[in-house]
């Protein structure tokens, strides 16, 4: 292989995507269930370890994961997930352990959303572009933001799931289910508040299923607020939830109805779209993550 041979985490709340390989189309995984800390990055490693015994040495990882996280590497805690929601996980040293398991190769800590968008632009739906926004709407909501060809980062990463947007009570009685703002975007539009609010699988809901009509109109919202911020020339939307394709039409409709003209978005089709590289955005991102590590 031209490409050396390169690991990948992409950790979620449910699962751990473990990976290995030269690139997109030559890669083994393996995925278990996200438990205790321990457990979860000793199975990692155990991972990492058997492919190198059959493969030769890993010479970068890079792992992407569920937040908030430290992707400072000045920071004294960078590689830790820092306040998370997710049970037994906060303030966790995710990097030192595997970064020490694997003779401290080279690695790369990103959230998982800025390695999906990433992966995306190397690989996938945001190819040869500079400035994009990369959206899931999953169990949780987060988004990953590239301009002028650098991931964004500032005093931390972005949180684009918590952004405030407009709730109207006699349309939506739903309280929100975030447990740091509740009716903040990932409190009214993730995978867990159609849960609650439905107690319904969103899976199951029928296509004509007002759910949705109130769904688009959030994201819509999170969109335009977000394009009228960073100006970016496409928006990726991926997740559990977005599997409902449904929801595309319905968003582009909304976005460039609110927006009113005042931005033209002439291609709605092309400004909102799917993930190029459907549920391995995450995982392929981590790839190319630990591949920058070595140029």
């Amino acid at each position: 292989m031209d490409s050396p041979l390169v690991a990948a985490i992409e950790a979620g709340g449910t699962k751990f995507v473990c990976a290995a390989g030269h690139g997109p189309d030559d890669i083994e995984e393996a995925r278990f269930p996200t438990t205790f800390p321990e457990e979860t990055i000793a199975r990692s490693i155990e991972f990492f370890n058997e492919v190198q015994a059959r493969k030769g040495k890993v010479n970068a990882i890079g792992i992407g994961t569920f937040g908030p996280a430290d992707v400072n590497p000045e920071s004294s805690t960078f590689g830790y997930i820092k306040n998370t929601p997710k049970a037994d996980w906060s303030n966790t040293d995710l990097a030192s352990p595997i970064r020490a398991a694997l003779d401290g190769i080279p690695l790369a800590f990103e959230t998982d959303v800025n390695a999906a968008a990433w992966g995306e632009r190397k690989w996938g739906a945001a190819k040869n572009l500079n400035d994009f926004i990369y959206i899931t709407v999953g169990t949780g909501i987060g988004g990953g933001a590239v301009s002028n060809g650098k991931i964004v980062h500032g005093i931390s990463h972005p949180e684009m799931g918590h952004l405030r947007i407009n709730k109207d009570d006699s349309v939506d009685s739903f309280e929100g289910c975030c447990p740091f703002h509740g009716d903040c975007l990932e409190g009214l539009a993730s995978g867990t508040a159609l849960q609650q609010r439905w107690s319904q699988d969103p899976s199951e809901l029928p296509i004509e299923h007002l759910a949705w009509e109130i769904e688009s109109s959030y994201l819509a919202d999170a969109i335009i607020n977000i394009t009228l911020t960073l100006s970016p020339e496409r928006f990726i939307l991926g997740g559990g939830v977005m599997d409902q394709e449904h929801l595309f039409p319905m968003i582009r409709e909304r976005v460039t109805s609110r927006l009113a003209k005042y931005i033209d978005v002439p291609e709605p089709e092309k400004f909102i779209v799917p993930p190029g590289l459907g549920a391995q955005a995450g995982v392929l991102g981590s790839l190319a993550l630990a591949q920058d590590m070595l140029k």
